[in-house]
C-alpha cells in the first residue's frame, strides 16, 4: 500500500497542470498508472492470498478479475495507456488525464478500504 500512496502523492503533484495545459500528462498518467497497479496487488493479494510479480499485464488483470472484476476494469484501462503515455512521441490528452485519474483513484480508495474497513 506504501507503493500506492506513493505513486498517487507523485502524482498529485502533477495532475493540475496535467488537466489545465496538459503539460507533464505523461508523467502524471505513468505515475498513476504505477499507483493503480500497486493498489491492484494490494487488492490481489488480500483477496486472493496472490499477486501477479510477473511482466505479464494480462496474467495481473485475469488475477484481479478473480477477486473484483470491476476493480479489474479500472486495472486494464490503465494498463491499455502504459506505452503511450511511457513510450510514445504522442502525450496523453487530457481525456487520458482523466481517465487515469478516474481508474487510480478508484483503486487505491478501494485498496485503503479492503486495509482499513
Amino acid at each position: 500500500m506504501a507503493k500506492a500512496d506513493q505513486f498517487a502523492e507523485a502524482a498529485s503533484l502533477f495532475a493540475e497542470e496535467a488537466q489545465l495545459s496538459g503539460e507533464l500528462s505523461d508523467a502524471y498518467v505513468t505515475l498513476a498508472i504505477h499507483s493503480g497497479i500497486a493498489s491492484s496487488d494490494v487488492l490481489s493479494g488480500l483477496r486472493t492470498g496472490r499477486y501477479s510479480g510477473g511482466e505479464s499485464h494480462a496474467e495481473a488483470v485475469s488475477l484481479l478479475r478473480t477477486a473484483d472484476p470491476t476493480a479489474s476494469k479500472h486495472l486494464a484501462r490503465l494498463l491499455a495507456m502504459k506505452a503511450s503515455a511511457g513510450y510514445s512521441h504522442r502525450p496523453s490528452s487530457k481525456d487520458d488525464v482523466r481517465k487515469a485519474e478516474r481508474a487510480h483513484r478508484a483503486l487505491l480508495e478501494q485498496a485503503r478500504q479492503e486495509l482499513h474497513p
